[in-house]
């Protein structure tokens, strides 16, 4: 995957895809492996994108995912037509949520087998009605996902098409018809059970639960119906195991993947195109009869020339640590093992993300910031040398929420440093000991722990506003000028296959195999 892989052997390609991230990796293998000469040009030195392991810190055998972090959304069919050497493990615990009630240290640990969870719910809120509330509902998310899941996939359907699969008026009207948050306070009534469960439509959406836009509810939906049970798992080896796969399937198909060759222009009449590309010794161009792009749609607008669309903006602070230990937690009937091999909840109760939100939205960071944090090598030590884990080292991954990019526009550094410390604090208050006690230290003597911004994003993966889904998510039905795929563009040969197409968003490949299946019945395969 160097930059002297060019496209010096060809001059004319059937596809030329912009754009290394994973969705270009799959879209570049499957058309490979159908017999298409393809493409891929990709501006930094390495492909992945956004999906990649890397060592962060100076001197330190600790391969992290770096951006994203936990799969839920890859179809195992992709996984299987590409042939891939990539495996995910299941984690045993869900959730853990701490939280101190009556000045003691408590929790919600979810996950364990249903007698623990049953048991965690009632210890917490002193009866069975909130466990009870939690299956009947989310019994109502997995019929819902076990009928979109495989749609994903599959040409787009129109609303009503959907809403038939889908069967159920009660779900449909909670998930695509009315603010999450009225189902979230009629079905729960426990603050910290309410807060739990609107966590997953906030990850990377900067949203109220009764938004009228129901930006929410669209994030909500994709991060419940994954896999057609919900379930967010660990990459084995990291994220980069899968990009390191799927550009191993593409090269071995036969496609090109040429690295630190940035498009600059596209040029299209809708059946032939000509691609300017930049490299560090010049200018050249390329042919093809189709161009996917895997960047985001403001990139597209840019190389097209067309109208972007409206800006987009990220609201998430991601943070990487390793630790020499993981911390002891104030809750003694929990252990850490456990509470940080699921998502650890931290300050977010349904009334704090409605403070955390209310504040960010009047362009302050918030005073408690949400985050959730997991531990990848509790499940996965094999992104850990050897001796780090010979000696109890662990990773945590911690993505804070309601952090708009808006608010780093000031100063992002300052601002960086200011989150990052009010949002350790809020995890500092539930645990026995500081966490910067626990921090490992790079060969320089500086503690192991990096946090990235939406600007940070936008800068090193041009992100735009640094929003990890390019754009708001989409509904997974099709709207005016969704296309046949949901890929499709203004230009009859030029393609989205991002997560900015219609069912991205996510580690999924969903908008490459998508691009491809377009591709393969407009050349009659």
């Amino acid at each position: 995957m160097s930059a002297h892989e060019g496209p010096a052997t060809h001059r004319t390609y059937d596809a030329v895809i912009v754009g290394g991230g994973h969705n270009g990796l799959v879209a570049a293998a499957y058309l490979a492996r159908a017999g298409r000469s393809v493409l891929v040009l990709e501006r930094l030195e390495h492909t992945g994108g956004a999906a990649v392991s890397t060592r962060p810190f100076a001197g330190v055998d600790a391969r992290l995912s770096r951006y994203s972090y936990l799969v839920s959304l890859l179809p195992k069919k992709i996984v299987r037509d590409l042939g891939l050497d990539f495996r995910v493990r299941a984690r045993t615990i869900s959730s853990y949520t701490p939280v101190e009630r009556d000045g003691r240290a408590t929790g919600l640990l979810v996950g364990g087998g249903e007698r623990r969870t049953r048991e965690a719910f009632a210890r917490l809120t002193g009866s069975e009605r909130e466990y009870e509330a939690w299956q009947r509902f989310y019994g109502m998310t997995g019929r819902v996902a076990e009928r979109v899941f495989p749609t994903l996939t599959e040409p787009l359907p129109d609303r009503e098409e959907l809403r038939r699969r889908v069967d159920d008026e009660e779900a449909w009207r909670t998930l695509f018809e009315e603010p999450i948050g009225v189902a979230i306070e009629d079905r729960f009534a426990d603050d910290l059970v309410r807060g739990v469960v609107l966590t997953d439509a906030l990850i990377g959406t900067f949203a109220d639960a009764h938004d009228p836009s129901l930006a929410q509810n669209r994030c909500f939906l994709y991060h419940v119906i994954g896999g057609g049970t919900g379930a967010w798992d660990v990459p084995v080896g990291g994220m980069g195991a899968l990009t390191d796969a799927l550009a191993g399937a593409a090269r071995d198909a036969g496609a090109v993947l040429a690295t630190g060759h940035e498009a600059v222009r596209i040029d299209t009449d809708g059946r032939t195109a000509e691609i300017t590309y930049r490299t560090a010794d010049g200018e050249g161009t390329v042919a093809a009869r189709h161009v996917l792009v895997g960047a985001s749609p403001q990139a597209l607008a840019e190389l097209t020339g067309d109208t972007p669309p409206a800006p987009a903006e990220g609201a998430q602070l991601k943070v990487n640590m390793l630790l020499t230990r993981l911390p002891k937690l104030r809750d003694a009937s929990v252990d850490p093992r456990e509470a940080f091999s699921g998502t650890f909840h931290i300050a977010e109760g349904y009334r704090q993300l409605a403070t955390a939100h209310a504040q960010a939205a009047a362009g302050r960071p918030p005073l408690a910031p949400p985050s959730e944090i997991y531990c990848h090598s509790l499940t996965d030590p094999t992104i850990l040398g050897p001796d780090l884990v010979e000696r109890g080292y662990q990773t945590l991954t911690l993505f804070g929420l309601h952090t708009p990019a808006r608010l780093f526009d000031r100063d992002n550094d300052a601002v960086r440093e200011e989150l990052l410390k009010s949002t350790l604090a809020q995890l500092d208050a539930h645990l026995a000991e500081p966490l910067a006690d626990c921090l490992a230290t790079d060969a320089d003597g500086r503690p192991c722990i990096e946090a990235k911004t939406p600007l940070d994003l936008e800068r090193d993966l041009r992100l735009p506003g640094g929003n990890i889904f390019h754009r708001e998510l989409s509904w997974p039905y099709s709207v005016t000028d969704s296309g046949r795929w949901g890929v499709e563009t203004g230009h009859a040969n030029v393609l989205l296959c991002g997560a900015g197409a219609v069912r991205g968003g996510g580690v999924s490949g969903v908008p490459g195999h998508n691009a491809a299946m377009a591709v393969l019945e407009a050349t009659g395969e």
